[in-house]
């Protein structure tokens, strides 16, 4: 049984970009600092290989962006499951009050979309959207203190939301759903990631990129 980690802190969303998958230690190492965080953290993970399977499947069958997106969040949620099954500090869940639920039990919840796979007004359902996006989603619902995406590329000292998007590291819609959010927002790749701990502890920290 995982011990119980005392969290009195306030919320971070920490999106966990799919491309760690063939990486297990390193997915280990990130949630090591979770586990120490005062903050509560709740972890995104992207599609990984379960999206990849869906874009190659829609590129040999020509099915419709918005089915194609229904499928990216079955993939986000089965993706969610196999890091609760590999990970036993993680717990799936899917509304804020199971998030909370997990928390008030120590562990770590790592968001299910379930819910939005019928469709969520102000989300478009196109390839436009994805688990960047749906990140600064939660972040605003859950009123967080910080967003966190860890990915596998390292961005600049700071940048804003639309340069990120223009350079391909995040999603088309990532500036629309990140300006709602008035909490720091970062982004860490491999350079950067001995510094997640301290940047759990303080989101505002200029580790990473600061992303404006």
């Amino acid at each position: 049984m995982p011990a119980v980690l005392p969290r009195t802190g306030a919320r971070v969303v920490v999106k966990v970009g799919g491309s760690h998958v063939a990486d297990r230690a390193r997915i280990a190492t990130i949630l090591r600092e979770l586990s120490a965080s005062p903050m509560r953290s709740v972890v995104v993970p992207g599609g990984g290989p379960f999206a990849d399977a869906v874009r190659e499947a829609q590129g040999a069958l020509a099915f419709s962006d918005r089915l194609a997106h229904r499928f990216a969040l079955e993939a986000m949620t089965t993706f969610a499951r196999v890091l609760a099954e590999l990970f036993p500090m993680l717990v799936v869940a899917e509304t804020r009050a199971e998030i909370d639920a997990v928390h008030a039990a120590g562990r770590i919840p790592v968001w299910s979309v379930a819910r939005l796979v019928h469709g969520m007004a102000g989300v478009p359902e196109s390839w436009a959207v994805t688990s960047d996006s749906l990140a600064a989603l939660l972040a605003w619902e859950i009123d967080a203190a910080g967003l966190v995406l860890v990915k596998s590329m390292d961005g600049p000292e700071a940048a804003s939301a639309a340069d990120l998007t223009a350079a391909g590291v995040t999603d088309d819609a990532f500036f629309d759903f990140a300006g709602r959010l008035a909490c720091p927002i970062r982004l860490v790749g491999p350079a950067t990631l001995a510094g997640l701990g301290e940047l759990l502890a303080d989101p505002r920290r200029r580790i990473g990129t600061v992303v404006t």
